[in-house]
C-alpha cells in the first residue's frame, strides 16, 4: 500500500481528519492525499500559503518570526500546522516550508526543508535536506510530510 493511501486507510479507520498548510508544495501534499480513493472521508481541506504574508494572515504564522528567521523555519513550520489544523477543524495538520531551489533563498540551501505536524498532544518539526531539482525536492517533501504523520499516529 502506498503512503497516500495508508493515511487515508488509517485516519479513515480511526475516524480522523486531515488538513495541510502548504508553501513548498502548493497544493501537491493535498493533491497527493485526494488522489486516493476515500479521501473524502478524511482530507478536511488546506491553505496555500506560498507568499510569507499568507503564512501570517491565512496560516496565524507570528509576523515576527517570519520576519526574524523567514519562512524557512521549524518553527513557522510547526505554527503552519497548528493554523491549518485549527482553521480547518481538523484531527491532524501537515505543513510544508522550504527552499525547492535551484537557487538558496534567505540563506538557506535548496533542498532545505521543514516539514511541520500538529495533532491531539503533537505539535513538531521535521528538518529534510533534499537532493535533486525544484520537483525532487517537491516530491521528497510530500512523501515525508505523508511518513512523518504515519510515524507520528499513536498506537490504536
Amino acid at each position: 500500500m502506498t503512503a497516500p493511501a495508508e493515511v487515508v486507510t488509517e485516519l479513515a479507520r480511526r475516524g480522523e481528519t486531515l488538513a495541510t498548510a502548504e508553501s513548498l508544495t502548493a497544493g501537491q501534499l493535498a493533491g497527493t492525499v485526494a488522489d486516493v480513493p476515500g479521501a473524502s472521508a478524511v482530507l478536511r481541506g488546506g491553505l496555500i500559503v506560498y507568499a510569507v504574508d499568507l503564512k501570517a494572515s491565512l496560516a496565524g504564522v507570528d509576523e515576527r518570526l517570519l520576519a526574524e528567521h523567514g519562512p524557512v523555519h521549524p518553527e513557522v513550520a510547526r505554527q503552519l500546522a497548528r493554523g491549518a489544523r485549527e482553521r480547518c477543524g481538523a484531527t491532524w495538520a501537515l505543513a510544508t516550508t522550504g527552499v525547492a531551489g535551484p537557487q538558496s533563498h534567505g540563506g538557506q540551501p535548496a533542498g532545505t526543508v521543514y516539514v511541520g505536524l500538529a495533532g491531539p498532544e503533537v505539535l513538531l518539526a521535521e528538518r529534510l535536506a533534499l537532493p535533486g531539482d525544484r520537483a525532487a525536492v517537491r516530491s521528497g517533501t510530500v512523501a515525508a510530510a505523508l511518513d512523518l504523520l504515519l510515524r507520528s499516529l499513536p498506537a490504536a
